[in-house]
């Protein structure tokens, strides 16, 4: 093709692409401007496949119009039909889809260049980091949406020679790797996949459910830098910046939330490597006498309260309790109470779980306010209501040295004058840490479904 289609007029529409990419990043860094942020990576991502489509050297359309169609009656139903609790585990899902199909674009590409007797030492470098990341991303993936459906346990894998065993699989899948590259056969490189998809599954195997939402950011890296090293091998530019995009963005996010969990972001993603030491001496400090209390209590004392803050969490997010927790919110304003809500930076299953359900229900964003922000308002506060969370609300972080969260940043909700706790029970959060708030005197339990709950205190206030 000539003209419009030029080369030049291609190179200059991917910059285009990238562009859009990066402000679509910075969209993303505040819930004030993520709508717009979408719709900048929407119309990236529109440029971009046009690149690609009408590149002067794309001359058969059949296998790509074909893969657009199964992928859009795939995903457009799935994306419909998905619940905002189930975001988690449909993230996760996605990016194996994205290291399983860099898996196979390097199968591809190695199958491709070997018969045309092409294949040289740098093109085999390639395949075999897309390989190899790609099945890492993938099985990793894969184990991580299972934990978070709850078809696999959240418990970490305790078992106490897996870093020897990861140990061994690195060496073995470096070893495997440089054989390939050197002699460019097929059993090195099927051992690198094998390998490799083995290793994605012990290094997520081992994370407990208090740090899902950094496994779920670091898979989102690992992509990233599988679409890299596919962009790479297609020769592909616009491909590699956007994978490293989103690779370098989701391993920053990583280690800003290890730094807010104080974890270490070397132990998490090398599989929770030294996390027994904060593990072997927990004792349930929970040890007090746990109260209870009904939806008419709790409504009278947060209609008399001046000030309220409300922490939502993922027991909210199951009950799809957003739009009752937002009329509540019209209700206390109404009266005069200043009501603030207060997001820990892990609350839910994945970065951002809490900030996504609350601006669906059109919370006003400057009523919003995360951890370092809130913490020092809830010795001020009259109420706070505990929607759902256990974990970021737990005071064994600062209390129990044994703990597994020992050292992690809480909301420290216990300060408050009165503090209401929303569960269906009494069993401890997804970290499966007893919660010494739940027996303390200011603290009370109103047991029940989120959503049910809620209206119930909207209810209360209404004719109270």
């Amino acid at each position: 093709m000539d003209g419009i289609f030029s080369s030049d007029v291609m190179a200059l529409l991917g910059l285009l692409a990238a562009v859009l990419f990066v402000l679509g990043l910075k969209g993303l860094s505040h819930p004030s401007t993520a709508r717009r942020g979408n719709v900048f990576a929407m119309v990236g991502m529109a440029v971009a496949v046009g690149v690609v489509l009408l590149h002067p050297e794309m001359v058969a359309y059949g296998w790509v119009v074909a893969g657009l169609a199964i992928g859009a009656a795939v995903g457009i139903p799935l994306a419909l039909r998905t619940p905002l609790t189930m975001l988690p585990q449909l993230v996760a899902g996605f990016h194996s889809f994205i290291g399983l199909a860099a898996a196979l674009v390097a199968g591809g590409m190695f199958l491709r260049e070997d018969a045309l007797g092409s294949l040289d030492g740098r093109a085999a470098v390639e395949m075999v980091v897309g390989a190899a990341i790609g099945m890492v991303t993938f099985t990793g993936s894969v184990l991580a949406a299972g934990k978070l459906q709850g078809i696999v346990s959240g418990r970490p894998w305790a078992w106490k020679g897996r870093h020897v065993l990861n140990a061994c699989l690195v060496g073995a899948l470096v070893a495997c790797a440089v054989w390939f590259v050197l002699t460019l056969g097929w059993v090195p490189f099927v051992l690198v996949v094998l390998l490799a998809g083995v290793m994605g599954y012990t290094l997520v195997a081992p994370i407990g459910g208090a740090d899902m939402p950094v496994v779920v950011s670091m898979l989102n890296s690992y992509s990233g830098w599988a679409a890299a090293a596919t962009g790479f091998m297609l020769e592909q530019p616009l491909l590699v910046i956007v994978g490293a995009l989103v690779g370098a963005s989701g391993a920053i996010l990583s280690y800003i939330m290890c730094r807010a969990m104080h974890r270490s972001f070397i132990s998490v993603i090398l599989g929770g490597f030294g996390a027994e030491a904060g593990t072997q001496e927990h004792r349930d400090t929970g040890a007090g006498e746990v109260r209870q209390a009904g939806v008419e209590d709790a409504a009278f004392m947060m209609g008399e309260a001046e000030r309220v803050i409300i922490v939502p969490g993922y027991g909210m997010a199951v009950a799809q309790a957003q739009h009752a927790v937002k009329e509540l919110f019209n209700l206390l304003s109404g009266r005069g109470v200043e009501v603030v809500f207060a997001i820990h930076p892990v609350a839910g299953r994945m970065p951002g779980h809490m900030n996504v359900l609350l601006a669906e229900a059109d919370i006003p964003y400057d009523v919003v306010q995360e951890l370092e922000e809130v913490n020092p308002r809830f010795k001020e506060a009259d109420v706070v209501l505990v929607i759902g969370a256990n974990d970021v609300v737990n005071p064994a972080a600062q209390t129990a040295p044994g703990s597994p969260i020992y050292g992690m940043p809480v909301l420290e909700a216990w300060k408050a004058r009165q503090v209401y706790v929303v569960k269906r029970s009494h069993r401890p959060g997804y970290a499966g840490v007893d919660n010494p708030l739940f027996s303390m005197e200011n603290c009370a339990l109103v047991l029940g479904d989120a959503k049910a709950v809620v209206e119930g205190l909207v209810g209360g206030l209404k004719h109270g």
